[in-house]
């Protein structure tokens, strides 16, 4: 097996994962970036709304970074660390002001300040965007400042599969390359995890193909915590039938969610934040809609744009009005867009502090949606994705190298460990027959939407669960039709449904630990919040075929949990 040795290697070319590496490389370290795809077409190019951030004399005068910390803390039902809220609030603005030196065009507004725009929760509108099309402006801007560095190798087109670690250090990751089937050892002083999210476990996502819980179910199987498994972000326009987004960024330019009778039916959820109340409440809002007779056909409600005027929507929302017309086959200027809940984000992921550190491994960090903070808690405000990305990319990025700057040698070899990493993955698709691949993974995506989705309890996700283990013995049976080894796309498909079903075991099984309901993690069984018994932090291992819980107290500085109400 070839093996090539770097300072650092980041898995994920995302905004987090390009921002980890520019702070890196610019203090000397040699960094290699492993991706599936270009890193331009990694999934934070599909955030379309915006990024919040309050920045001092361009903001509401009103505004400050406490009420945004705040209204991130209270979105995400207090399970938010406040020291990370606080953070994100405090580096905002600093962050939107570097991206836009570093070549972002945002929207102005006509005394040529940043625009902003509300989202969902926000005491005041702070979310600064480039049309519906953000998370592609800053991605590409980030992207050409880290290219420029010359000791960034990229590595896209290739598949990360498993973290090599000896008793207590992170040594490396094994990763193929995706064109030829070969197998490489990357060995590593630091690795960090910085691979997106999930959504491919669902029947109904806004994600790309590529969110197939890698990074999360390669920490997983390294021993490795995630924390907070349970708390799955569902967004509630996404298009009917295809479900692409429909940007939070509409509700924010004042279009307005209606049922079959054109209702503005939030007013019955929400009375004072109407259709821009946190996502978890218009999911449930929506679905109960459909669910009491007043949803169309289908099982849809109406996002109306029409009165925002055509001029308008087409410089604001030029996204929304190109993915209606093209897969909706409707004009948005003028009929409402067909929209329900999708899974959308993910709140849980691999457990680290503010700095990306992660306490279980010496050397692993991670950052964005495959970390958990956790700064987001039990529901994602609008808009702190992108933000997320790049603040915590940035700490976590200086955190490796204060790492790197006291790192010893390790003594023992760790190769042959690594190469009995690779017969790991050619076990998955060794078979000439049994099950093929593709019927596993549907019923997995079938079985996470049914039972372990916006809303849930405890015969329904016991039910999941017994579904998930039959799926798990399925897979020792699984073959691909591919046998080939030039860009064989099955191969992968089929690792990343081992991913797959190791992280649904796991989100599972801690959604039925949690008996509560908080944010998007909603139980019909258990519909309250229990902060005397709940108001801590889900730590969950995998161990073979069961998963071990304990649990962390949530980091309080100065916010006392009380009523989420909009």
């Amino acid at each position: 097996m070839e093996k090539v040795s770097y300072d650092v290697v980041i898995v994920g070319a995302g905004l987090a994962g390009l921002m980890a590496a520019h702070e890196i490389a610019s203090a000397g370290y040699n960094v290699a970036v492993i991706s599936k795809v270009f890193p331009t077409r990694s999934h934070s190019a599909a955030a379309e709304g915006g990024i919040a951030a309050y920045i001092q004399g361009n903001s509401d005068p009103n505004d400050n970074p406490d009420y945004m910390a705040y209204d991130t803390i209270k979105g995400g039902d207090y399970l938010v660390d406040q020291d990370a809220a606080e953070l994100l609030a405090y580096k905002s603005g600093e962050i939107v002001m570097l991206l836009e030196r570093w070549g972002t065009l945002f929207n102005r507004q006509p005394d040529g300040r940043v625009a902003v725009r509300y989202f969902g929760g926000q005491t005041y509108p702070r979310t600064r965007f480039v049309g519906d099309k953000t998370g592609m402006a800053l991605l590409h801007t980030v992207y050409e400042r880290t290219s420029g560095l010359g000791s960034v190798d990229f590595y896209f087109e290739w598949f990360a599969w498993e973290l090599v670690r000896d008793e207590n250090r992170v040594r490396g990751i094994i990763a193929f390359d995706m064109r030829n089937m070969v197998p490489v050892f990357f060995k590593a002083k630091a690795v960090v995890i910085a691979s997106g999210g999930m959504g491919m476990l669902y029947r109904h996502s806004t994600n790309s193909y590529i969110n197939t819980g890698d990074g999360y179910a390669m920490a997983l199987r390294a021993r490795v915590a995630l924390k907070d498994p349970e708390f799955v972000q569902f967004h509630p326009t996404a298009l009917y039938p295809s479900d692409i987004l429909i940007s939070e960024a509409a509700r924010g330019e004042g279009a307005v969610l209606r049922n079959v009778k054109g209702e503005r039916f939030m007013a019955r959820y929400a009375p004072k934040k109407l259709d821009l109340a946190p996502r978890d409440i218009v999911s449930r809002a929506i679905l109960t809609e459909v669910k009491e007779g007043r949803g169309f056909p289908g099982g849809y409600v109406g996002l109306d744009l029409t009165h925002l005027g055509e001029d308008y929507i087409k410089e604001r929302l030029a996204l929304a009005y190109e993915a209606a017309k093209s897969f909706a086959g409707l004009d948005a200027t003028k009929e409402m867009i067909p929209v329900r809940p999708a899974q959308h984000y993910y709140m849980g992921g691999i457990d680290v502090d503010i700095t990306g550190r992660n306490p279980d491994l010496i050397g692993l960090f991670a950052a964005g949606e495959a970390a958990c903070v956790s700064v987001h808690g039990a529901n994602r405000l609008g808009s702190n994705s992108l933000l997320e990305t790049l603040v915590f990319g940035r700490e976590t990025g200086r955190a490796v190298v204060e790492f790197l700057k006291s790192y010893t040698e390790p003594s023992s070899d760790i190769d042959k460990e690594a190469e009995k990493m690779i017969d790991s993955a050619y076990d998955v698709v060794k078979s000439e027959s049994g099950i093929h691949f593709g019927e596993i993974l549907e019923k997995l995506r079938d079985t996470m939407w049914d039972y372990v989705g916006v809303f849930r309890d405890e015969n329904g996700l016991k039910t999941a669960l017994s579904e998930i283990m039959k799926l798990r013995e399925d897979m020792k049976k699984m073959y691909v039709l591919d046998k080939s080894k030039v860009y064989n796309t099955e191969f992968y498909n089929a690792l990343e449904l081992k991913n797959m079903l190791d992280l649904a075991l796991v989100i599972a099984t801690s959604a039925l630990n949690r008996k509560e309901s908080r944010g998007a993690h909603y139980r019909l069984d258990f519909p309250e919040r229990d902060d005397q018994n709940w108001l801590k932090h889900t730590i969950a291992y995998l161990r073979g075929n069961s998963v071990e819980i304990t649990y962390k107290p949530v980091k309080m500085t100065k916010w006392k949990p009380e009523a989420r109400v909009y």
